[in-house]
């Protein structure tokens, strides 16, 4: 049996910084989860669907990057979303065997009045901060993100 090791925990864990991202993050996901339910759309398909509106031509792989997902996780969306006429694969043009991702008119339809509860939720969000916090919310979040890439 292991000896307890000697190294504290620290008593002040659920006040570190991580720990209030990830409090932000569970609410605002269980938020838009809330929100876009009633449209038929997930917050995930929403994330999917707004990177292959801002990005047409995306592959599976590209897009499991760029959402930090794995590419099973990806598929499994996009074959939803596919099965719903809200996206179409198309074969690459230098590569046959590669799939990209592009919004059928039904998807931007769908995009269109998801990103508007999106937008919503958005603009409370920086009226209750105001302008200059939100302006420094976002840049302190981009430099988080910068800090943790570069470890």
């Amino acid at each position: 049996m292991k000896q307890d090791d000697e190294r504290p925990i620290a008593a002040n864990a659920l006040d570190r910084v991580t720990w209030a991202l990830r409090r932000a993050e569970w609410a605002v996901q269980a938020r838009k989860d809330q929100r876009l339910r009633p449209l038929g759309i997930a917050a995930a398909q929403y994330t999917l669907l707004i990177n292959v509106h801002t990005h047409p031509g995306l592959t599976g792989a590209e897009l499991a990057r760029r959402l930090n997902v794995t590419p099973q996780a990806v598929a499994s969306q996009v074959a939803r979303l596919d099965e719903r006429g809200h996206l179409e694969r198309r074969p690459h043009p230098r590569h046959g065997h590669v799939q990209e991702l592009h919004l059928t008119d039904a998807g931007r339809d769908s995009l269109r009045e998801a990103d508007a509860v999106i937008v919503e939720m958005e603009q409370r969000i920086a009226e209750k901060l105001g302008p200059k916090k939100a302006a420094q919310l976002r840049a302190l979040l981009d430099e988080v993100a910068d800090v943790v890439r570069e470890t």
